[in-house]
């Protein structure tokens, strides 16, 4: 082999063994490269398969959309109630919530995180400022967002199908009749307005309309609620005799609306003292055949110029229950009650707070005293009452709370102030039909 001989060689032969290694070492990079370039051209082509793929195993846009998984733990376990399955966003019934007030904010907005068949796609407030935050928080747009004057403007909106009237009692009245005239369904807060005729007048527009009226009697569609409510009717510990009833908190000194008449229509007995009258009737199913109340309110108590501070009333029903309910704004909080059967006791405590509410059972099976307190998980009550409005808007079906059973309890409220003014006991009319007013049970739902 030649080899040649200048300073500066232009080749330089090269002895075999060192060709074989850079033979080799340019296949090599050779074939990395052109693993590099088949890898980048079938990335692109497999991702596309797996979307193509993945797109093909989508459920179909009408079809079912509920998940099943199988469980976690051997049977003798607690066992998880499983995934929610909501309704798809787009199947569910659109709120609009009327009024930001505590209740609002605090409690209905973040509930529809819990709803399975509701949602909120508007608002309506007195307070621009304020609305604009919530909306921006929870994602409605600019043009969902209403005053008091464009509430009428619902009526274009058809995201809309229920008006959830949060304000404050003179107002449930005038909101409902201009929603119902709007062409929505109506979800309205208790109590049901500040008098029987405009209970009346509520129930009528919306009859008028073809629109449903639901009170928002969360207590009846909670769970251990609605628990005590089977017990006492299937008579587990016999007859009941006698329920307890007792609901105060202690008001701030804010000159807030609750404390005038011409806003509230009464102080403690239709803001509170109400959980103890509705939910009597609820938990018996009977309507009461008689009241007697008595009034009392601190003297030189500005809360209570113009509205009640306590209230004390007793309830007759036809079976021969007799309820005694006790409600006060001055006194530390307490809300509870006990229904008293031939042989056990049922008690809530709390039964009608937001959240944390609490069921004990006593009775003496074989003679001996035995206390028992049922598990299970807590649910937002303002969902499960939203929910069921949802349900009854998409099946045709009477809300389990309409505008009649608000009427009622505003009747039944009219004859305690009667009784308390009058000092004596006041006859209601006698209604024997169980849940007269009443509509479609709620189901319930995992």
């Amino acid at each position: 082999m030649l080899r040649e001989t200048a300073a500066t060689p232009a080749f330089e032969a090269v002895p075999e063994a060192d060709c074989d290694e850079s033979r080799r070492q340019f296949i090599n990079h050779a074939g990395r490269g052109r693993l590099a370039m088949s890898v980048a051209v079938a990335l692109p082509v497999a991702a596309a398969k797996a979307q193509a793929a993945a797109s093909a195993a989508q459920a179909p846009a009408t079809g079912p959309t509920d998940v099943k998984l199988p469980p976690l733990n051997a049977p003798t376990e607690p066992q998880s109630a499983g995934p929610p399955n909501p309704d798809p966003v787009d199947q569910r019934v659109g709120f609009a919530l009327v009024g930001l007030g505590h209740l609002t904010l605090e409690e209905l907005l973040p509930a529809f995180a819990h709803c399975k068949h509701a949602k909120l796609v508007a608002l309506v407030s007195g307070d621009a400022d304020k609305m604009g935050k919530i909306a921006r928080q929870y994602g409605i747009k600019s043009s969902s967002c209403y005053s008091y004057q464009t509430y009428d403007q619902l009526k274009n909106n058809p995201e809309v199908e229920v008006i959830y009237i949060v304000l404050p009692n003179s107002m449930h009245a005038e909101f409902t009749v201009r929603g119902a005239q709007a062409g929505k369904h109506i979800l309205c807060e208790k109590p049901m307005a500040n008098s029987v005729k405009e209970c009346e007048e509520m129930i009528a527009a919306c009859k008028k309309a073809g629109k449903k009226l639901m009170i928002a009697y969360r207590i009846q569609y909670e769970p251990l609620n609605r628990m005590a409510q089977k017990m006492v009717r299937d008579k587990t510990y016999g007859p009941t005799k006698l329920i307890e009833m007792v609901n105060t908190q202690n008001q701030a000194h804010d000159n807030q609306w609750r404390h005038k008449k011409a806003l509230a229509g009464g102080g403690a007995l239709p803001d509170i003292g109400l959980y103890c009258l509705n939910t009597t009737r609820f938990l018996l199913g009977e309507e009461p055949t008689e009241v007697s109340a008595s009034i009392y309110s601190t003297p030189g108590d500005a809360r209570f110029k113009e509205v009640e501070e306590n209230v004390s009333f007793r309830l007759r029903f036809p079976s021969g229950v007799m309820a005694s309910c006790v409600t006060g704004y001055g006194s530390f909080n307490s809300k509870a009650y006990t229904v008293h059967a031939e042989t056990g006791s049922i008690r809530m405590d709390p039964a009608f707070t937001y959240h944390g509410l609490h069921q004990e059972r006593v009775h003496a099976p074989g003679g001996k005293e035995l206390k028992e307190t049922p598990g299970g998980d807590e649910k937002n009550q303002f969902a499960l009452e939203m929910d069921h409005m949802a349900e009854c808007v998409r099946q045709n079906k009477t809300p389990y709370t309409p505008g009649e059973e608000g009427l009622q309890d505003q009747r039944i409220m009219e004859a305690i102030y009667e009784s308390a003014k009058e000092n004596k006991p006041v006859k209601l009319d006698n209604v024997l039909k169980i849940d007269a007013f009443r509509g479609t049970p709620p189901t319930d739902e995992a």
